[in-house]
C-alpha cells in the first residue's frame, strides 16, 4: 500500500513561516510522498517561495509540486519554481517524475491546468483571438498531462497520479458559486486523465469545494485545498491493483 499525502492552497507568506512544519515533520510516519497542488504562495514572489521551500526542506519523504494561479501573480513562476527546487522539491509542468517506493514504481504527472468549464457548459476555441488563446492554453495543459501519464505507463509505473491545481471535474467544486465553475477547472483535464489512465487525480484551487469526486471514466478525484480538507495534508492509500 502506497500512502500519498497531499495539500494545496497553503498560501504561505513571511508571517506564516513555520506554521506547517510541525505537521510536515510527521510525514515519515504516515506517508511515502507529499504532493503540493498549487497556490503555495500568496502573490508568487521569490520571497514567499523561500518560505514554502523552508517549510518542506529536508522532509523524510519526496515532495512534488505544481504551481497555481497565485504563484503566477507576480509574473515570476520560474523564480518561484527555482526556490522550491533548491530545497529538493520537484516542480512539474507538463512532465512527470517516478519514485521506487517499496518495490512499486509510483509516477506523478503534473500540470497547473487552466479553466474553461465542463461538458455542456464550457468555453470553446471559437471567435475572438483571446478566447481561442484561452482554450488553446487549457488544451495544451491537458495534452501535456495526458502525454505524461502515457509515458509513465510505458515506464512501468504501478501507480499513476495526476497532480493539477485546476479541477478536472465539477464534482469537487460543489459549494462554489456556479458562475465561477469555468474559472475553476476544465473537462479537458478529465478527458486526458481518462484517456491515459490514472489511479488518482489530486487538485486544489476551489476553497469552497468538496473533497471527493470522480471522472466520467471512474478515476477518483480529490480536492486537497487546505480550506476543504481542513488540515495540513490528507493521506490517500493506493495499491497497484487499485486502478
Amino acid at each position: 500500500m502506497i500512502r500519498i499525502a497531499a495539500v494545496g492552497d497553503i498560501h504561505l507568506g513571511p508571517d506564516s513561516a513555520g506554521a506547517l512544519r510541525p505537521a510536515f515533520d510527521t510525514l515519515g510516519d504516515c506517508a511515502d510522498l507529499l504532493l503540493l497542488a498549487g497556490d503555495l504562495t500568496r502573490h508568487g514572489t521569490p520571497e514567499e517561495a523561500r518560505v514554502v521551500a523552508a517549510e518542506v526542506a529536508g522532509l523524510p519523504v519526496p515532495v512534488v509540486a505544481v504551481l497555481g494561479n497565485h504563484d503566477y501573480q507576480s509574473d515570476q513562476p520560474d523564480l518561484v519554481a527555482r526556490e522550491l527546487a533548491e530545497e529538493g522539491v520537484r516542480v512539474l509542468e507538463g512532465d512527470g517524475v517516478t519514485f521506487d517506493i517499496r518495490g512499486v514504481t509510483v509516477g506523478i504527472a503534473g500540470t497547473k491546468g487552466f479553466g474553461g468549464g465542463f461538458a455542456g457548459r464550457s468555453a470553446t476555441e471559437f471567435g475572438e483571438p483571446e478566447m481561442k488563446a484561452f482554450i488553446r492554453y487549457s488544451r495544451a495543459c491537458a495534452d501535456g498531462l495526458g502525454r505524461t501519464l502515457r509515458e509513465l505507463d510505458t515506464l512501468g509505473s504501478g501507480i499513476r497520479v495526476a497532480l493539477t491545481h485546476f479541477s478536472p471535474v465539477p464534482d469537487t467544486l460543489a459549494g462554489e458559486p456556479l458562475e465561477i465553475y469555468p474559472f475553476l477547472g476544465s473537462y479537458l483535464l478529465a478527458e486526458a486523465i481518462d484517456e491515459a489512465g490514472a489511479d488518482l487525480a489530486v487538485h486544489g484551487h476551489a476553497h469552497l469545494g468538496t473533497e471527493h469526486g470522480m471522472t466520467g471514466g471512474g478515476v477518483r478525484v480529490r480536492n486537497v485545498a487546505m480550506p476543504v480538507i481542513d488540515r495540513a495534508f490528507a493521506v490517500y492509500h493506493l495499491s497497484p491493483s487499485s486502478g
